[in-house]
């Protein structure tokens, strides 16, 4: 693995998609994401409940970015700029040469293959610059969609993973990079 360092943010751009950095000008389509109770209700965690919410938080992944513990990437619609989800690499080990991938996206859009674009694209970007040996990523048990997606792009149900209540653990190991 290679010394993890995002002082040059790395932009990722696919067929329709490109995936930047936040910004405090995204504060408003953050805060529609954050705030949606479908979103949230996989996600074990408090909606957002004021448009300053969601400047803390992208202030917040901004300062982790700075810190290398992970980046953070806002998902937009090449030909209209609009934000339609976000999708990340963090939890970051060393020892483990792996990470975890975390995303969510706008109910609007979802079931048209954008998140499964996306995704491609950050796993590519961590199994070959970042050179980890595997990713893993954790859904919620009723979050047939996330199941889906994670099946779609070749992650495997963890046998061994530890048991957490309501998620299931998957992971991806990186096939270019044996050893």
């Amino acid at each position: 693995m290679k010394n993890i360092s995002f002082t040059s943010f790395p932009i990722l751009i696919t067929e329709r998609l490109t995936l930047r950095q936040l910004s405090t000008n995204d504060g408003q389509a953050i805060f529609a994401l954050r705030s949606d109770t479908e979103i949230n209700k996989y996600l074990g965690r408090q909606p957002s409940k004021t448009i300053e919410d969601a400047l803390n938080f992208i202030n917040g992944v901004n300062e982790n970015i700075q810190k290398n513990n992970s980046v953070y990437w806002v998902i937009t619609l090449i030909d209209t700029k609009e934000v339609v989800g976000t999708i990340c690499l963090y939890e970051f080990s060393l020892q483990k040469n792996s990470c975890e991938i975390g995303y969510e996206l706008m109910t609007k859009f979802q079931g048209q293959g954008i998140m499964k674009e996306a995704a491609t694209a950050v796993i590519d970007f961590a199994f070959k610059p970042l050179q980890f040996q595997k990713i893993t990523a954790f859904t919620h048990n009723d979050n047939q969609n996330s199941t889906k997606l994670l099946e779609q792009l070749n992650f495997i149900k963890s046998a061994d993973a530890e048991e957490m209540l309501d998620f299931t653990t998957f992971s991806l190991i990186n096939s270019l990079n044996q050893g």
